[in-house]
Order: structure tokens, then sequence, then C-alpha cells
């Protein structure tokens, strides 16, 4: 298992935890790694453990989650806008690559982000890797008076995270989530997911906030308008069992929600079989030999 370190990066006065794995020479090739919603920077050293170290790999934990501190307002709780995430890139890659283009890889979430930096900073970027990234449903315009009501509704009640009794406990509900998850990882998992507290019990370590559905619906002619702006390559990888897409698509098919992806003027696809959702941990060798082939080339 590759070691990393931890340092401390202020992002317009959130303290960002930055997890870093070193390459066996300071010229090696340098990727970006973003987690996706209710994740951890950790969640990345299965596919950085089969990069080897002839990669330097750079993996925020994004505000709110992990060891990054939570952006609280001035009355009430921690609160998230997406664009946030994309301010956040900015500021580290103005820390670790002031100058040139950089490889960006993305799970889920993070998928999304690095996949709109790269439109709206495409000097920026040289590669993009989307991992399980696949947007929203468009959003209703008709939706959009109960949706705002509803967030209203939201934040008379604060949303709470579970706690569990055990790190074992919190393995089992890793598990649970994705039962491909071997044991031995889960456990790794669990360590840099969660902290005991001062009650004895393990807490994830997460803004509950992020629970929060906020007021806005996902605008895909926006999206695509800033993904038809990228001049990087784009390599989306996809799970050949994921219900993520499907659940997200809902009652449209799947070709024609994919067709989304035609924004991107030079993208191409690849199936990973035998994972889920998070194929990052189902089969990291995999991943990371696609990504270390795109993003050598």
């Amino acid at each position: 298992m590759r070691i990393s370190s931890s340092e401390f990066v202020d992002a317009r006065g959130v303290r960002l935890h930055v997890r870093r794995w070193s390459a066996h020479s300071p010229d090696a090739p340098l990727l970006f790694m973003l987690h996706g919603w209710m994740d951890v920077a950790a969640s990345f050293q299965f596919v950085v453990d089969a990069l080897g170290d002839g990669w330097q790999v750079i993996a925020p934990d994004a505000r709110g989650f992990g060891l990054s501190a939570w952006p609280v307002a001035e009355r009430g709780g921690g609160h998230y806008w997406f664009q946030d995430y994309l301010a956040d890139l900015d500021v580290l890659l103005d820390h670790y690559a002031p100058h040139g283009e950089v490889n960006l890889v993305g799970h889920s979430m993070g998928a999304n982000v690095v996949g709109l930096y790269a439109g709206v900073r495409p000097e920026r970027v040289r590669r993009v890797v989307d991992l399980e990234g696949f947007g929203l449903a468009a959003g209703d315009p008709k939706r959009s008076p109960a949706r705002i009501a509803q967030w209203l509704d939201d934040l008379r009640v604060p949303p709470e995270l579970r706690s569990y009794a055990t790190l074992d406990e919190v393995a089992e509900r890793l598990i649970r989530t994705n039962p491909r998850l071997a044991r031995p990882r889960a456990r790794f998992l669990a360590e840099h997911w969660s902290k005991e507290g001062a009650d004895g019990r393990f807490h994830l370590l997460a803004d509950p906030a992020h629970k929060l559905r906020g007021p806005l619906l996902y605008r895909l002619d926006e999206v695509t308008a800033v993904w038809s702006q990228v001049r990087a390559r784009v390599l989306h990888v996809e799970a050949a069992h994921s219900s993520t897409l499907a659940s997200i698509a809902g009652d449209v098919p799947l070709d024609e929600f994919k067709a989304r992806f035609a924004a991107f003027p030079d993208w191409r696809e690849e199936i990973v079989e035998n994972a889920g959702h998070m194929l990052h941990h189902d089969q990291p060798e995999r991943v990371a030999a696609l990504i270390a082939q795109f993003c050598e080339g």
C-alpha cells in the first residue's frame, strides 16, 4: 500500500485537506483525483496502489467531507453550492500546478466537477477521466416552485447522519451498500470514512448539510453548453453492472439519456465488467490501467 501524506490548503476561508501520494521521481506525471458524494480522498487508495509509484497523485477531501472543514453560514449550518467545488479545484490547481495543463480524474460527483471545470478552464486541462459521472436527469421548470418549497421545509429540520457503535459496523455499512467490496478494503475505508467521537461512537466524516437537496433544478442545457467548450480528451468509464445510470435516467431510455455526452468534442467510453458504481473499489487494477493508458497518450 502506497503511503500518503496529508496537506492543507486554504480555499477562500475553507481549510481543505489534501491527500498526496508522492512518486519515485519529482518529475513523475501528476494526477488530480476528485471523489464522489459522501466519500473521501482515501477512497482512491486501491487505484493509486495499482498505478504504482510512477505517478504523483493529489486528491482533496471536498469541502464538508473527510478532514476538510465545513463551511458555516453566519446563521445556520453548512451551505453547499456545486460551483464551490469548481472554485476549490481552481485554488488547488493554482497551488499545486500553477502552469500548463493537468490530468483530472473524478468519480461520480467528482466526475461532474472535473467535466465542468474542463469547460470553464479549457486551457488548464489536458485529459479528463470520468468514472461513473452521468449528471442528473434534466430538470422540468414546472417543478421549480415545489422544489424551492421543499428546500424551505427541509431547512426547518436540520438533517442528521447515523453514528455507529464500532468501526466494524461502519465497514458492514459500506459492504451493504456495495456487496462486491472485500472486507479488508471495507475496514480500510471505514477508518477514513469515520472517526470516534467523545461519545465513543463512530461518526461519519461528512457535514449532515450535504443531505439537504438544494433549491435549484439540474439545468442540462447549461451543463452541455459548458461541456461543448472542453478541449481535453474525455474518457468516460462506466461499470457494466451499475444501477446508478438506470436510477438517474428513470423512464428515459439509456441511449437517449447518454446522448448528452455528444456535447464533448472528444469523448470515448470504456465499460468495466464485474463492477458497480464504486468501480474504483471493485476493479481498481482495471481502472488504474485505463487511467494510465489514457493519460500517458
